[in-house]
Parts: structure tokens; C-alpha cells; sequence
């Protein structure tokens, strides 16, 4: 009989341990590969715009079990549809965030420009989703009250998050397999690239983009990407703008930060978005999803700006808080996906892939939450309304946070969820600075979908996936972010 260990264990796609001399040279390549095809950030340390660092990446592609990878890719567009009509109701908004935004500054901060753009009456009604459901295989594979019928140690996945605001790596998604796939023919596995499925992220939500441009209907206008300050993810944002311009090389794309739409944007007589000279026909936030990203109340005038006018955002405010903690945590309670959608397999399919989330509100079930926490923090991820990784807690630290949290309305501004236990797979994760010859290590993944879909409170225009991405870090870490320096860029290698 097989032991838990062995249970919880993926397979490799290719025998590993690697031979050291092979190993060597075919990382030396593999990194020369991934720079000179765009699988790049800037430096974090030492900083300097004109320099460029591989991004970390994992040698070989991560096993993901084919049927569960096929059920992720379908059932994105419901996920986008129920976020769509999520984002369009206010009503539930409301609901939602009535104790987050007292107890969390910049969610209560998005809110109001949320209410001011209401009640004025929304400029423009057409918002264009560019999401991401990120989401773990469940080893346990264990949902309440029901039996597991897939009858696999690593059969079920659930859902982590869902990212409606810079849900990045359109290009890095589909980088990795083009590193992956030259390390297995340099390594003789040629064979093997058939279980590495083709990737379209890039072209489909720039794709996206350009088909809000059209609805916006005005060839001379452009696409604005709000960026940081600072912008180390510099690859994953230019191919985006690069392949826009091949696409469709009469349209132009410039890069602003909010101090600088402060500065330079207006909203001229019919409610257009000018910015410097440009009239804006789509935004594409990059940043403004932390408060890092806001200096002052000229930052926040800037977004009240983009929000108040005709220019199409990606996201518009209600998508961006849609997307928050708070409001997924709401919609896996009990009867609630059924407000949003009515089809029957749809219901079940949403409710068999949302894990464990409780709120810490101040009532009975958020009291319950609370005592969960204490009583078992090893089982629980405390999080906050926050995007961009390194921002949750862990194990025994869940406990002492919500102990100093118990009695302060700050802790509504939290949720907590179950903590996932993946299975584990083994590789080499290959970083800047590391070693010429790496260790081999046990590895966790997750993986993320995204989704296009545009449209207005009545209608559904656009709605689709688009392609996926996946992240892997070492399995005793608990962030993963690459951006954030804690993960690599891999991507999954299917199996049956």
C-alpha cells in the first residue's frame, strides 16, 4: 500500500534526478533562453532601468492532472459571468463592504468613488474584465457532506482567488512553456511537448483590449496602461503593449502613473478622457490596487477622473470590488451564487470550487470565525483587501493576529479561508544569483485562468478564456508571488 506521502506526490515529467554535468549546461541554456525571449523583470536589487534579470522559473513543467485542468479552462466563463453580474449590483455591493470599508481605509477610499460615480449617473456603462481565477489542487479532495467521485489523491482543485484588477502574467503564463518546451528537446523529450497545452493568454486579452477600443469607436484615440512608479514586472506590461501594436498597428498605447494622470488628464465637453494630448478610449490598470500605489489625494482625484468619464476601464470600480476578499467570501455562503445565476450545472460547478471562507464580522458567524482562528490557526489563511501577494498570514501567526484583532473593528476588513494542502511535485527552481547546479526540490503549484468579458448591466458582449498561467513555489513557503520575489514561472504538464 502506498504511503500518504507517496499519495500526495505528482509525478515528474521526466525521470529526475538529472545528471549533474547535463544538468549544468542545460540550466546555463535554459537561462540564456529565457532572456532572450522576454522571460525577464528588472532587478529588485540594484535597480537599474536598462538592465534586465530572467525571471526565476522552474526547469521542467509541473504535473496537472488533465481532467481537472480541462474543468478549470470550462468553467471560467461562468466565474466571469457571475463576477460581471456581481460587479453590476449594488444592492449586494453594499451588502458586502458595509463593514469592510469603515474598518479598511483604501477599500472604504474605492468605495466612495464607487457611490460618487452612482449617483451621478455612470458615464460609461460598458466596463471590460480581464480576470484571473487562481486556483490549487486539493489533496484531500473532501467537499462537506459529499464524497470525493473522482477517486484520486490529487483529483480536486478549489479556488484561491479571483484577480479582476492587474491580473498579470499574460505573457509570462506563456513564456514558461516556451522555456519548458526547449529544455525538453535540448534534454531529448521531444515526445513529451504534447502534454504541454498551447497557451494564448497574450493574444487573448490583448485581443480584449482591442475590441473595447472598437466599441469606443474613435481611431484616433488610445489605450492607457496605469503603471507604477517603478514597473520590475517591465516584460509581462511591454509584450501587452507590443502585441497590441501588432495586432493593430494604428493603435497607440502610452504608459501613465496616477501622479501623472493628476497632472495631465481632464475631462473635456462630452465627459472624454484627455490625458496630455491623447483622448482615451480604454484603461488598462497595472497599478492602483494597493495603497503604495495612491501618494496622495491627487492620485485618488485621478482615479474619480477615469472613473467619470467615457473612457472604458478595465477594471471599472464596481469590477474592482467585485474582486475583493470580502465579497468572494459572501458568495460562498450558502444560497447566494443562486442570486446570480439560475442555470442548475452552472450553480454546482461554482459551489464545488469555492473552499472554505469565513468573515470576521461582528455578529454571531463572524464570532464563530474568530474562534475557529484561535482554536486552529494551522488549518486557516487569514487575509485582507489586498492584491499583489505578501499580504496573508500563516499557520501559528493567524492565531496572534486575530487575538490582538478580536475586539477592534479592523478584523471585519479580514476573512478567513481554508487552508489548501496541494500535492507536491519535484523539479528545479532556477533563479538569478543561484547555484550552476540546483538542487532538486519539492515543489507546489498554482494555477490561474484567465477570462475576457465585456459588457454593461443588461448585456454580455464578450465572454470567454483565454488562456492560463502557473506559478510554483517550494512547498514549505507560503506566499508564491514572482513579482514579489517568493515564487517561479512554470507551467502545467498534463497527465491522466
Amino acid at each position: 500500500m502506498a504511503s500518504v506521502e507517496m499519495e500526495n506526490q505528482l509525478p515528474s515529467a521526466i525521470p529526475l534526478p538529472i545528471p549533474r554535468d547535463q544538468l549544468k549546461d542545460i540550466v546555463e541554456k535554459a537561462k540564456d533562453w529565457a532572456l532572450m525571449h522576454g522571460a525577464a523583470m528588472r532587478p529588485k536589487n540594484n535597480y537599474n532601468p536598462d538592465t534586465l534579470s530572467f525571471a526565476p522559473f522552474i526547469l521542467t513543467p509541473s504535473a496537472f492532472p488533465r481532467k481537472e485542468f480541462e474543468r478549470a479552462v470550462q468553467i471560467q466563463t461562468t466565474l466571469n459571468e457571475l463576477m460581471h453580474k456581481v460587479a453590476h449590483n449594488r444592492q449586494f455591493l453594499t451588502h458586502c463592504l458595509k463593514d469592510t470599508v469603515q474598518a479598511d481605509e483604501f477599500t472604504g477610499n474605492l468605495f466612495k468613488i464607487y457611490e460618487t460615480v452612482h449617483d451621478e449617473g455612470i458615464t460609461q456603462p460598458i466596463s471590460l474584465g480581464l480576470l484571473r481565477s487562481d486556483l490549487m489542487l486539493e489533496s484531500r479532495c473532501t467537499t462537506p457532506g459529499k464524497s470525493c467521485r473522482r477517486r484520486s489523491p490529487y483529483c480536486c482543485w478549489k479556488q484561491v482567488e479571483f484577480n479582476c484588477i492587474a491580473s498579470g502574467f499574460g505573457w509570462l503564463g506563456p513564456a514558461s512553456a516556451i522555456i519548458q518546451r526547449y529544455v525538453l528537446q535540448e534534454l531529448g523529450y521531444r515526445d513529451k511537448l504534447v502534454n504541454l497545452p498551447e497557451n494564448g493568454a497574450l493574444q487573448g486579452l490583448c485581443g480584449g483590449m482591442l475590441e473595447a477600443y472598437k466599441i469606443y469607436g474613435k481611431e484616433e484615440a488610445v489605450i492607457m496602461f496605469v503603471v507604477e512608479d517603478v514597473t520590475y514586472n517591465i516584460c509581462d506590461q511591454r509584450f501587452h503593449e507590443f502585441e497590441i501594436r501588432r495586432m493593430n498597428p494604428d493603435v497607440r498605447v502610452v504608459r501613465k502613473t496616477l501622479t501623472q494622470i493628476a497632472h495631465e488628464g481632464k475631462l473635456g465637453s462630452e465627459n472624454e478622457l484627455l490625458v496630455d494630448r491623447d483622448e482615451v478610449a480604454v484603461i488598462y490598470f497595472r497599478a492602483g490596487y494597493e495603497p503604495a500605489h495612491y501618494h496622495s489625494k491627487k492620485e485618488w482625484d485621478a482615479r474619480l477622473l477615469m472613473e467619470r468619464s467615457q473612457a472604458i476601464k478595465c477594471p471599472s470600480i464596481q469590477y474592482h470590488l467585485a474582486g475583493t476578499k470580502k465579497v468572494q467570501q459572501e458568495l460562498a455562503k450558502g444560497g447566494t451564487v443562486e442570486m446570480f445565476l439560475t442555470e442548475a450545472s452552472k450553480i454546482e460547478s461554482v459551489k464545488e470550487v469555492f473552499t472554505g471562507l469565513y468573515s470576521l464580522d461582528f455578529d454571531e458567524f463572524g464570532d464563530q470565525g474568530v474562534q475557529m482562528a484561535l482554536d486552529s490557526p494551522e488549518r486557516f489563511v487569514l487575509k485582507p483587501q489586498r492584491e499583489g501577494g505578501g499580504n496573508n498570514v500563516y499557520g501559528q501567526n493567524v492565531r496572534e493576529a486575530v487575538y490582538k484583532m478580536k475586539d477592534s473593528k479592523e478584523r471585519t476588513a479580514w476573512i478567513l479561508m481554508e487552508r489548501i494542502n496541494p500535492p507536491v511535485s519535484k523539479s528545479y527552481m532556477i533563479r538569478p544569483g543561484g547555484p550552476e547546479v540546483p538542487e532538486l526540490v519539492d515543489l507546489v503549484s498554482e494555477l490561474g485562468i484567465f477570462g475576457l468579458i465585456i459588457g454593461d448591466s443588461s448585456k454580455i458582449f464578450a465572454n470567454t478564456q483565454v488562456g492560463h498561467m502557473l506559478r510554483t513555489k517550494i512547498s514549505t513557503a507560503d506566499e508564491g508571488g514572482v513579482a514579489a520575489g517568493l515564487g517561479a514561472l512554470d507551467s502545467p504538464y498534463l497527465i491522466d
